[in-house]
């Protein structure tokens, strides 16, 4: 028996003095109401308030995540900051005016080390912020942005430099700016009715440098040239300013296999 007791308390001891991080590990069902995700595994994650991913950890998601409505997730993808990736075996759902960063932890033309399994599905978020991360499915987003004409609610819209293995569709956003840039999407890419302003001040349409649906040719600095490849079909319409291919940024035209149509005709 009392060896029972020193083995017990050992164990105690060595709980009591592990990280929080390895603490996560044992956790079922994850959520985050304001605050920090840790490192861990969970069955499903629901994120309720403003989170981030805290320094260094890795976080394995086994099943959904879940953006809730107003809620945000690394925003201004703090994951290249914090050093942080994520996996998520099941589909990420954004809500209504929800915001979600993921990856920015590889250089740019880059792919990270976060990937999402299923499918990205966003319902008028108030933005996504997705760079660097392989995706199984779709990313679809449908909506959103702008709440107010609060710079607090302000967004930019970047997704760039992913693997797609489904489709694209991005549609009916009101934000900042907004571009579509060195991607790798097996499906189509469907690009409409998106409206850039500068500010919420100045109204839309009045942000020249959005809707940029492209590749990068630096090889005029002496940097590489990284195609955006669309294995369907590229269709563009109703977008303000229209989708271009933006020369002062080191824009260069889409590789696609199927049909341009629509303002990406030309691009």
């Amino acid at each position: 028996m009392r060896r029972l007791i020193v083995l017990w308390t050992v164990t105690a001891l060595v709980v009591l003095a592990l990280p929080a991080s390895a603490l996560a590990a044992r956790h079922g069902a994850g959520t985050c109401a304001d605050g920090t995700m840790l490192a861990g595994t969970y069955r499903g994650f629901v994120v309720s308030g403003t989170c981030t991913i805290a320094y260094g950890a890795n976080v394995q998601i086994n099943g959904d995540l879940t953006i809730a409505p107003g809620a945000s997730l690394d925003d201004h993808g703090a994951e290249l900051w914090m050093n942080a990736q994520i996996h998520v075996t099941g589909n990420i759902h954004v809500g209504k005016g929800a915001v979600l960063g993921l990856g920015w932890n590889a250089p740019d033309g880059t792919l990270g080390p976060d990937t999402v399994g299923g499918s990205i599905v966003a319902h008028k978020p108030l933005a996504l912020q997705i760079g660097s991360v392989t995706i199984g499915g779709d990313l679809i987003s449908n909506g959103g942005g702008v709440l107010s004409t609060s710079a607090e609610d302000f967004r930019n819209y970047p997704v760039k430099d992913n693997v797609i293995h489904g489709n694209l569709v991005i549609q009916g956003w009101t934000g900042g700016w907004f571009g579509v840039i060195r991607n790798t999407i097996d499906g189509n890419a469907v690009i409409a009715r998106n409206v850039s302003w500068s500010n919420p001040e100045t109204g839309p349409g009045t942000d020249e440098d959005s809707t940029e649906v492209m590749g990068s040719d630096l090889s005029a600095i002496g940097g590489p040239v990284i195609p955006q490849t669309i294995g369907g079909n590229l269709i563009c319409h109703g977008n303000l300013p229209v989708a271009q291919v933006n020369p002062v940024d080191g824009g260069a035209n889409n590789v696609v296999l199927g049909k341009k149509i629509g303002e990406c005709a030309g691009l």
